[in-house]
């Protein structure tokens, strides 16, 4: 059955590669991301004008929530599936980060993924047919990096991890399944020109991600019917282990 996803913060990286495979696996969806051309040109390359919207706008704005829902509707006549992947993340010492840096992380992690989540889990409860929500955190909540401080990214992106188990508790009656992906480093255009071998070795598996192997697990999650309220790892056992 076809089904309808948002996916927001689609325009590059992680969430272009999501919508890619939803894409192409014959869903309709709906590409959300701040820089409209952009957004356009990727909606061209995916070539299926006719199961492809685009909404451009920022994602800390409830108003940018409340037109994803609405296009999505009258495009495709409903939502079936939500991944809030659009987010920013950044290293700055702890004493440094000002009023205007930790704002800037609230709002386009946790504000942007609470209220997208909340329009279209309203639209979930019109259509009455249950719904899934895949949201993108990271393994960095759970083992942090000495060399990496990111006080002020992982505050909101905790919050995101919070927001999914308690949204599962509350919506699981109504048939809406709440889950997260949190990856470790993987190869997008936020990695640039890091250290490939140093990043790797923190790793079991000796190797960063790609983001074909965090879309599996949205996938994954997006249909997994029995599963609700988990935080799936996406790290080559980074939090598990090492490699040496």
């Amino acid at each position: 059955m076809t089904k309808t996803v948002i996916v927001t913060g689609s325009s590059s990286g992680i969430g272009r590669d999501i919508a890619r495979a939803f894409v192409e696996r014959g869903d309709n969806v709906v590409l959300n991301g701040r820089d409209a051309e952009k957004l356009t040109r990727v909606a061209a390359e995916l070539g299926t004008p006719e199961r492809v919207a685009t909404v451009p706008g920022d994602i800390g704005a409830a108003t940018t929530a409340a037109t994803l829902v609405r296009v999505a509707v009258e495009r495709f006549g409903g939502v079936d599936v939500l991944v809030n992947n659009a987010g920013v993340f950044g290293a700055k010492p702890f004493v440094e980060v000002t009023e205007q840096d930790l704002d800037g992380y609230l709002n386009g992690n946790l504000k942007g993924t609470y209220f997208t989540t909340q329009a279209v889990v309203r639209r979930f409860l019109t259509q009455a047919r249950g719904g899934s929500i895949v949201n993108i955190g990271t393994v960095l909540i759970d083992h942090a990096l000495a060399g990496l401080p990111a006080s002020a990214a992982l505050v909101s992106k905790g919050g995101v991890h919070a927001l999914t188990t308690s949204l599962a508790a509350e919506l699981a009656a109504d048939g809406i399944r709440v889950n997260a992906v949190a990856p470790g480093i993987i190869r997008t255009p936020l990695f640039g020109d890091g250290d490939e071998q140093a990043s790797g070795r923190l790793a079991l598996l000796n190797r960063i991600g790609e983001v074909a192997e965090t879309t599996a697990a949205v996938l994954y999650l997006a249909d997994a019917a029995f599963t609700t309220g988990h935080i799936l790892p996406v790290d080559g056992g980074y939090i598990s282990g090492r490699a040496a």
